[in-house]
């Protein structure tokens, strides 16, 4: 009888190192640009900003709309990686995704986050299994394991 030793997966540590870089004055008279830039190497810049409620430029990506693409994001990848692994055939997957900045025990923080997504999946798939499979995703999704913000998950499916 021959022993197959079948690899164990460790668990490992990946960093992904990002620069914020802003310039100006935080006393000239008038108020301060929030205008920064993001950057991680290889990959193009992102134009930030605070959101407009707080004197930024609504035409920049703001932390509100990062935190929240950030869970949308993860989630929708864990979702395909579970669909692959379980056999479903997803075709498309457009979220309607919302973050809601709020003042919670006197500190503001996004308090929900809202995943909508509308998920195409091939003719003949069950679509409580794709269901299922939404929920768990969020069990497996990195960021939602790394936030303790309210996700609430509104999927529809079509089928065919």
């Amino acid at each position: 009888m021959r022993t197959i030793v079948l690899p164990v997966r460790m668990a490992q540590v990946h960093t992904f190192p990002l620069s914020v870089h802003w310039t100006g004055s935080t006393l000239v008279d008038g108020e301060y640009s929030r205008d920064a830039t993001a950057q991680s190497p290889g990959k193009p810049m992102i134009v930030t900003s605070a959101a407009p409620s707080y004197n930024g430029n609504g035409a920049r990506w703001n932390p509100e709309d990062m935190f929240g693409a950030a869970l949308a994001t993860c989630h929708m990848l864990t979702f395909f990686a579970l669909a692959k692994k379980a056999g479903v055939d997803v075709h498309a997957y457009d979220d309607s995704a919302e973050a809601t900045l709020e003042m919670v025990d006197k500190a503001m923080r996004i308090s929900k986050i809202k995943l909508a997504p509308t998920i195409a999946v091939a003719a003949g798939t069950d679509e409580a299994k794709v269901r299922e499979l939404f929920e768990k995703a969020h069990k497996y999704c990195f960021v939602a394991n790394s936030i303790t913000t309210t996700v609430d998950m509104q999927p529809t499916v079509v089928v065919g």
